[in-house]
């Protein structure tokens, strides 16, 4: 079976993303609400906020995404460490890492909230557009090189988390971005070569 932790952690999500649409409690006990964590010392929020979702649509592209890129990522991981928690490691990480930033911002905040596993999806696809930047990627049924996708999301990201007002949150998808990059240069800093190598020489598709 390819990708099984993947796999396990798109069954994990959904469910508890399930359960949660209809549990107010637990909804408010696993979203990312910072004075939680400031004064009540739940640090656990900062993983669990990314296993519950806004609506269905929210989590079925989350889920998607993860499913077509987080199984070849868990691949190369496993290849190259040898070892079965580096991708599970990688990608709780990534959900704590891409919220530090609103969380650090939001601190003192008692109506800031967020949820979903975007910040970690983000860094998922990042990784994949690192070790295959031509690869098309199919946005909203449209075909793209993955690396001219991955140069339009950072800059739209950029562009809305100045802007603000539409309850995304476009930091955690740049953090994570940027985290799943730096991540697999740590774990195989080949990976920087392979990817220069690939980007001067085009095959789209690939």
């Amino acid at each position: 079976m390819q990708g099984p932790i993947t796999l396990l952690l798109i069954a994990v999500t959904s469910l508890v993303s399930w359960l949660a649409f209809s549990n107010r409690k637990l909804a408010d006990r696993l979203i990312l609400w910072p004075p939680a964590v400031d004064r009540h010392r739940q640090y656990d929020r900062l993983v669990t906020y990314g296993f519950i979702h806004a609506d269905f649509s929210h989590l079925l592209f989350n889920m998607v995404t993860l499913f077509f890129f987080g199984r070849l990522i868990e691949q190369i991981m496993l290849r190259v460490t040898g070892n079965w928690w580096t991708y599970p490691l990688f990608y709780l990480a990534a959900l704590v890492v891409s919220i530090l930033p609103s969380y650090l911002k939001n601190q003192k905040n008692p109506n800031y909230l967020s949820l979903g596993a975007s910040g970690a999806v983000s860094a998922v696809l990042f990784a994949f557009i690192l070790i295959s930047p031509w690869s098309l990627i199919f946005v909203f049924f449209i075909p793209a090189p993955a690396i001219l996708y991955g140069v339009f999301y950072v800059g739209y990201s950029i562009w809305m988390d100045k802007r603000g007002g539409d309850n995304v949150n476009h930091s955690a998808h740049l953090a994570g971005a940027a985290f799943g990059v730096m991540f697999m240069l740590f774990m195989e800093p080949q990976v920087m070569q392979v990817f220069l190598e690939q980007l001067m020489n085009p095959r789209f598709g690939r």
